[in-house]
């Protein structure tokens, strides 16, 4: 069989930055196995498979590992996808996922993605492994169930910082964000690392995004952020707290459309 694929370059104005996702449309999802092999073979980020479901959609994320329960930035390329591509008259669409129904609306710089909050709790004793494989001592580092969360000392800390990803890889938690305060337009940036999941540095992550606006929410006492992912790559996000929910906004760049053949 033959199903389109697209590319779509996530959280960007420009063609080679932010995140890269391949997003695929079709018919009914095919066995996991199937799914995962592709994944693995277009060798991004995440994969999002896509499944046209009553006016609504499907949709699942496989990295080149492994299922993941919430993806970003391959929500956004679906979005794109759905409302460029498939149904070019549509305003909004909502995705059926793992982590539950996900409303997606167009604005007039992008997308705004609706996602579960996520809420890290600190850790009073943190992995002596987690703090060697940062190779310095975060000011604080919290916790939720998917993630670490350290606080540095400033945005030069976060844009030079060199982990060791194979500790990184070893940890009980699938991924390690990275933060500080913005020393310019933003109001904070991050860098987000999950070796585990077959991503040494996720170049935007929507997910961690998730817990990084309530997190910013506490100290800069402030429910609305423009965030900065300090990634080589790099992405904007605007980020608004709504609940328990956040708003994730960004805008996609389509680099590649075609077949793949299975």
């Amino acid at each position: 069989m033959r199903a389109p694929i697209f590319q779509v370059d996530a959280f960007t104005t420009q063609r080679f930055a932010g995140n890269p996702a391949a997003v695929i449309v079709l018919p009914e999802f095919l066995d996991d196995a199937v799914m995962q092999a592709i994944a693995a073979e277009n060798n991004l980020a995440e994969t999002a498979f896509l499944v046209a479901d009553n006016g609504d959609y499907r949709l699942r994320w496989f990295t080149p590992l492994l299922e993941v329960p919430l993806c970003g930035h391959a929500t956004l390329a679906s979005a794109a996808v759905v409302m460029e591509r498939l149904q070019p008259e549509r305003q909004q669409v909502l995705f059926h996922s793992a982590s539950g129904p996900l409303a997606v609306q167009k604005t007039p710089s992008g997308y705004a993605m609706d996602f579960p909050r996520r809420i890290a709790q600190r850790v009073a004793a943190p992995p002596a492994d987690l703090i060697d494989a940062l190779g310095l001592a975060p000011l604080e580092i919290y916790a939720d169930r998917f993630n670490y969360l350290a606080l540095l000392d400033n945005a030069q800390q976060v844009r030079e910082l060199k982990p060791n990803l194979a500790l990184i890889a070893t940890l009980d938690r699938s991924g390690v964000a990275v933060t500080a305060a913005g020393d310019g337009v933003y109001d904070f940036v991050s860098r987000y690392f999950a070796p585990a999941k077959g991503i040494p540095e996720d170049p935007v992550t929507g997910g961690a995004h998730c817990a990084l606006a309530p997190f910013w929410a506490q100290r800069l006492n402030k429910t609305v952020f423009h965030a900065y992912q300090a990634s080589r790559r790099g992405g904007e996000l605007h980020c608004r707290l709504a609940g328990e929910r956040v708003v994730l906004e960004g805008a996609c760049v389509f680099y590649l459309s075609g077949e793949i053949e299975i």
